[in-house]
């Protein structure tokens, strides 16, 4: 990753956007913002009350909680996004685009400070790759990059997907080459939480090989990524 973080345990307070996805580093999240705690977050972000326009977003455990009021709602590991774009349409809705940044460690929420929940987190490092290992993780991410290709050309039109720069950063490369795919929220989660970024090479691998096999057998390919619903809107959270 870009921005190697460090787990301490000084926390830091951040606003949470709890969702039914999962974010990962580096990859957008576009958002419609129509609940009013999220649009008083929203416009916090925006007005410059919340440092670095940074806020996190952590995934609900199920779908069917109506109010988070503890951690057991929420995974432990969540991933802070930037706000990069943000277009307030007349009635006071938000249309946004976030990027993801780092990853945190929630340690305890607060649900009275502010009308959206707050958190208080922990940034999470990847473990270090030893300069011995440049040739497995070369040939990792040679393998990687090819169940990537596959999928997306049995998944996708060529213009719905690219392939990551050559040079992208070896911790990096797991997330965008998951961001093409259409994974269950447990396998971005697994990705997510994994720390040793040539371990998360070979589970990304793994996925995206699984999930070609998968379209190859039903002979169906998902719709493109412009035409699925937004799974980032929060239905009846909070």
């Amino acid at each position: 990753m870009a921005e190697q973080e460090q787990e301490t345990s000084e926390t830091t307070i951040l606003p949470l956007f709890p969702l039914q996805t999962v974010l990962l580093p580096g990859t957008h999240l576009p958002l419609h913002i129509f609940e009013p705690r999220y649009r008083q977050l929203t416009a916090d972000l925006v007005g410059g009350t919340v440092p670095g326009r940074e806020f996190g977003v952590v995934a609900l455990r199920t779908p069917v909680v109506r109010e988070v009021r503890g951690l057991d709602h929420l995974y432990d590991v969540g991933c802070s996004t930037v706000l990069r774009e943000a277009k307030r349409l007349p009635d006071g809705r938000f249309d946004v685009v976030t990027t993801g940044r780092r990853r945190f460690r929630l340690r305890e929420i607060d649900c009275v400070s502010a009308p959206y929940l707050i958190g208080s987190v922990d940034w999470v490092a990847d473990d270090p790759v030893p300069p011995a290992a440049a040739d497995t993780a070369a040939r990792l991410a040679e393998v990687a990059r090819a169940a990537h290709e596959r999928y997306c050309e049995s998944a996708w039109r060529s213009d719905d997907w690219q392939r990551p720069d050559a040079g992208t950063d070896i911790a990096e490369l797991a997330y965008q080459l998951a961001a093409d795919c259409l994974l269950p929220l447990a396998d971005r989660q697994r990705l997510l939480e994994e720390t040793h970024p040539l371990r998360r090479l070979r589970i990304v691998c793994r996925l995206l090989t699984r999930e070609a096999g998968f379209l190859a057998t039903l002979g169906a390919v998902p719709l493109p990524p412009s035409e699925l619903t937004d799974l980032s809107r929060p239905a009846n959270l909070n």
